[in-house]
């Protein structure tokens, strides 16, 4: 069915998302500032002339949208349940970054079936709002959903914090999305570091474990500095490259920014929003191999 489905999207038309750059943001656990990273970065993107989407893909536990102080009227749930397309549901942020928001408490939407899950893949083949790069703000931990959405990106950026259970989670999700998902590419944020030097020694950790143990490579690609002005524009329900467009963090979120804007978008047959459809439907052809073993 799956297949059947794939060779279906890959006949069809997407004249404005034929470029389109996919980025997951995921860090395999809560609380290592994930979501900030997200939008900080897309907000960035914006004010660098790009069309930029985020998808909150936390299908449980929504916040992009709350974070951002955005009422949200629908949801993800009402693509699913065919009240609504994805068009429909886009809310726009600051610099006008689209939000495709997710729903907040609602188990069934954690439990999607194969047929749900398909469909709601099938809505992204379908859209027909323009934008050039693709945020995907990925949920904690390592459900199935977090998976799909890894693998299916053409980047994939793994945020890390200097504790030892952000670290041992960030291992975990590279393991598996490496060995089970053929992800071998890693691109590694430092968060909420204290200085540059902290977020390499950081970058280090994990690098020595995952050399060890695993055929991956991994690339630091920002340090994003602790700074004071986050709670400051936490209060203002604000973000800080908003409220703090000077601060340490502010500028590395646009340097951030900066490298994804460099970042090849991958010469894929067909269009771009295809492959990243057709990843997230399709099963990984070795790990089938795997299974039938």
């Amino acid at each position: 069915m799956s297949r059947d489905q794939a060779s279906g999207l890959r006949m069809m038309n997407q004249p404005y998302n034929e470029k389109v750059k996919v980025i997951a943001v995921t860090g395999g656990k809560g609380g290592v500032g994930k979501t900030s990273v997200s939008i900080n970065t897309a907000v960035s993107l914006a004010e660098k002339g790009k069309r930029v989407l985020v998808l909150d893909a936390d299908l449980g536990l929504a916040n992009v949208d709350v974070m951002l102080g955005l009422r949200a009227e629908r949801n993800l749930s009402h693509v699913l349940s065919g009240e609504a397309d994805l068009d429909e549901i886009i809310v726009r942020g600051p610099k006008g970054i689209g939000i495709i928001p997710a729903t907040s408490g609602t188990q069934a939407m954690v439990e999607l079936t194969p047929a749900q899950h398909a469909g709601l893949i099938r809505a992204f083949s379908e859209m027909k709002t323009q934008f050039d790069i693709l945020v995907v703000d990925t949920a904690a931990g390592i459900s199935d959903m977090v998976l799909s959405f890894s693998r299916a990106s053409q980047d994939v950026l793994v945020v890390v914090c200097d504790e030892p259970t952000s670290i041992t989670d960030a291992y975990a999700l590279i393991k598996i999305l490496s060995r089970e998902h053929g992800v071998f590419r890693f691109k590694i944020v430092a968060n909420m570091v204290r200085s540059l030097r902290e977020g390499m020694e950081l970058f280090a950790k994990l690098s020595k474990v995952t050399d060890r143990f695993l055929d991956v490579a991994l690339e630091l690609v920002a340090t994003i500095p602790f700074d004071e002005n986050l709670r400051k524009s936490v209060r203002k329900q604000k973000l800080i490259v908003e409220a703090f467009p000077k601060s340490p963090a502010s500028i590395a979120y646009h340097g951030l920014a900066n490298k994804i804007i460099s970042w090849p978008v991958p010469q894929q047959p067909g269009g771009h929003l295809e492959f990243f459809v057709e990843r997230l439907v399709q099963r990984p052809e070795y790990q089938e191999d795997r299974t039938s073993e």
